[in-house]
This record gives C-alpha cells, structure tokens and sequence, in this order.
C-alpha cells in the first residue's frame, strides 16, 4: 500500500469513529432525557445535531478525494466504501436520536405516568450493539460484526413487547394513551437505530469478506 494512501485510510478510520463515539452519546443522552424528563437536555441533542450532518459530509468529501486520487483496489477499495455507507448509516441514527429527544420535550411536559422500564432495557442493547460494530470495524472483528447482525432479533422481539404493555396500560387507563404513544414512538426509533447499527455491521462483514449478505441475511429472518 501506497504510504500516502495509508495514512489517508488511518485518517477516515479516525474520522469514522469519532463520528461513531458523537453518534453513540447523542443516543445516551437522547434516552437520558426521555428517563429523566429533561427539555434542556434534549434541546441541546437537537441543536447539536448540524455538528453530527458537518462531520458526515466531511467524511464523504474525504471518501470521494481518496477514491479519486488513489483509485483503491481490493481491501482498500472495500473499507472506503464500507465507510461511506456507514458514514450514512450513523447520520442517520444521529436523526433518530433527534426523534427521541423530540419525544422527550413533549414527555417532560406530562405527569409521569408510570415508569418506561422496557426503554432503558431496549436503548443498553442498541447502545450495546452500535459499540460492538464500531469495535468491529477498526478492529476487522469478524465474529463480532455477526453477533451484532445477530442481535436485532432480540431487539425486535423487545419492541414487540413493548407495544403489547402499552396497550395493557391504556386498557388499563385512557389518560395515559398521549404519553404512552409517546414512549411507542421512542421504543420504535431505538428499534430502528438497532437495525442501522446492523447495517454498520453487515458493511464490516463486506469489508472483510468482499460478500454483500445483507438481503441474505434478511432471508434467515
């Protein structure tokens, strides 16, 4: 490998996981606030999100000059493209993020009706899960990239559940249908970060194998 061509790779893994660690405390801080009710918190996470949207163009900017100065072949070509669409894959759960901290503002504004006890359950696991496939990718962790794929039936399965005391909760009392669709919606976005973060592991599986399995993998559900 080209020494100028390394050192621009080491510098897109370093740019990528900082990216990754931002993404992951915007996701901690997001179910923090809906746990604790807190506007503030949660309108810090939404007003910090353009610094999430900067670093995901900076990277791809970074990508496409990469690409273009140095046409990369083999396991070169196929870690920038897995940065690429994992570059989008953690914007995106930045977005959700966001979407839960929404959530948050209007839960503060509600008696708390009775305590979320899936949310924290659910958002250790997708926090969980996006940690281990950043660990997976700069550290070409094959095993763990598939126990991450792995994991999203869990996550699912976790949803489902949700959903099912929700509405033994509003059978129970009709007062509570406002915040309890609230916190729906919160357990909803974490499922849907899970399955980017199973995006993000399924691009290291690629990365390291050269294989797309991602519609492969969707058939084993």
């Amino acid at each position: 490998m080209p020494v100028h061509l390394q050192r621009e790779i080491a510098q897109l893994k370093k740019k990528i996981l900082t990216l990754g660690s931002v993404v992951e405390e915007r996701v901690r801080q997001a179910v923090q606030a809906v746990s604790r009710r807190d506007e503030a918190l949660a309108q810090k996470i939404i007003a910090a999100d353009a610094e999430i949207d900067r670093m995901e163009v900076e990277i791809e900017e970074d990508c496409l000059k990469v690409l273009a100065l140095y046409q990369p072949v083999a396991v070169d070509l196929r870690f920038i493209v897995s940065v690429l669409k994992i570059n989008n894959d953690l914007e995106r759960i930045g977005d959700l993020a966001v979407n839960i901290a929404e959530r948050a503002i209007f839960l503060a504004s509600q008696p708390r009706l009775y305590d979320p006890l899936d949310i924290p359950v659910i958002s250790e696991k997708v926090q969980g899960m996006l940690k281990d496939s950043l660990d997976a990718l700069v550290n070409a962790d094959l095993p763990l990239a598939r126990r991450v794929c792995a994991a999203d039936d869990e996550i699912d399965d976790l949803n489902r559940g949700m959903h099912e005391k929700v509405r033994a909760e509003i059978r129970r009392d009709i007062e509570v249908l406002q915040g309890a669709s609230q916190l729906l919606d919160v357990s909803r976005f974490l499922e849907r970060i899970a399955d980017q973060t199973t995006n993000i592991a399924e691009d290291v599986i690629y990365m390291i194998e050269g294989q797309i399995i991602r519609h492969r993998l969707n058939d084993k559900h």
